[in-house]
């Protein structure tokens, strides 16, 4: 079995406590968006239907997947492991993978419902654009850190307790953090597009009320709808996402790199949460830019320059110039790679090409 040096275990540390400092960023930038004014009383009014709406479907929501999480717990319990510790840890994991996802969903619902209200009210002042785009950027930005956080804390915790055995046991880390967010994403796209369909049939063809009219009931579900399942059914899909990717990661670099694959795939996340805190604050809209766009792009590309040249200090501190000290670690990637290329220039690589298909995804879309 793989155990990790000291070294390595004071680095997995590291990254846990970075992981819980991206909370804390998430906590500053939530009292950032509370301070901002929530306009007229009527502004309120309409905001606080939506709020209770919001709060009322994730709150039944949640009951159900409890009961259907309490039954895969036990399933997952029952299945075969080498040791009791690992199906103990499997099924522990999974709870606190859909813990985590429910966590960031309903963050990322809680406060999207209260910015809302707060962006409008600023976008209704007089030159208030780019006081409203950093409202809510930072809105998104809580989603965000409280994915990158519990994901990266979560998948940390596991090594920290069972190291070189983690492998078997993210598996349910990853399981629980899947599970819940095909549950809340599925669910409130039905719920936001049952919705919609009511406000445009009965509000508009029976009624003659205006779709968008707040008068129409069905308008008010409709922006229900679209803050459970666009904000807290995508952000529970996001750190699912970021989740089952780490899990793999972790997975797939034990195999390959040994002692390594459970530490730099630690490692790298770690830094774009560093990198990622800095993009947020970079967010800051001009007066000279073109659209709302030209902020986010600045900040994305300041992190990550900065993101690139870190992951590369990282990898010569961390990574083995040859194959023969990847072997010497457990793993078997100079078996299936023939030794032919330093692994720095895989790794390095390997993040590069993440990083360019993550800026052409975002000019594409």
């Amino acid at each position: 079995m793989i155990e990790l040096s000291g070294t390595n275990m004071t680095l997995v540390v590291i990254v846990a406590v970075i992981a819980l400092a991206a909370l804390c960023v998430a906590a500053v930038l939530v009292r950032q968006v509370l301070a901002a004014s929530e306009g007229t009383d009527r502004m309120k009014e309409i905001a606080g239907a939506i709020q209770e709406g919001a709060s009322a479907y994730l709150t039944r929501q949640f009951k159900t997947l409890a009961i259907f999480a309490v039954i895969v717990f036990f399933v997952l319990f029952l299945l075969p492991a080498e040791t009791t510790n690992e199906r103990i840890g499997r099924s522990i994991f999974f709870l606190v993978g859909a813990v985590f996802s429910g966590t960031t969903g309903y963050i990322g619902m809680w406060l999207a419902v209260r910015g809302n209200v707060r962006v409008a009210a600023a976008a209704n002042d007089v030159g208030g654009e780019q006081k409203a785009m950093k409202i809510a950027f930072r809105t998104g930005g809580v989603a965000g850190m409280f994915t990158v956080g519990l994901g990266l804390f979560g998948a940390a915790l596991v090594v920290l307790v069972y190291k070189g055995e983690a492998p078997k046991v993210l598996e349910g880390f990853g399981f629980g953090a899947a599970l819940l967010a095909m549950f809340m994403r599925v669910g409130g796209g039905i719920f936001t597009k049952a919705a919609d369909v009511g406000a445009d049939l009965v509000g508009k063809v029976e009624q003659g009320i205006p779709e968008d009219d707040p008068r129409n009931a069905a308008t008010i579900a409709d922006n229900v709808g679209d803050n459970v399942g666009d904000c807290a059914g995508m952000a529970a899909d996001l750190f699912e996402s970021y989740a089952v990717t780490l899990v793999a990661a972790l997975i797939l670099g034990k195999a390959a790199f040994g002692e390594l694959g459970l530490v730099l795939p630690l490692i790298i996340p770690a830094i774009g949460v560093l990198t990622a805190v800095i993009g947020i604050f970079a967010v800051s809209p001009r007066a000279s830019d073109r659209s709302g766009m030209s902020a986010i792009n600045r900040g994305f590309f300041i992190s990550a320059a900065i993101s690139a040249v870190l992951v590369i200090i990282a990898v010569f501190v961390w990574v083995p110039g040859d194959w023969a000290g990847i072997e010497s670690l457990g793993g078997i990637a100079a078996e299936l790679t023939g030794a032919s290329l330093n692994p720095r220039v895989f790794v390095i690589g390997a993040v590069f090409i993440g990083i360019a298909l993550a800026a052409l995804i975002q000019q594409l879309t």
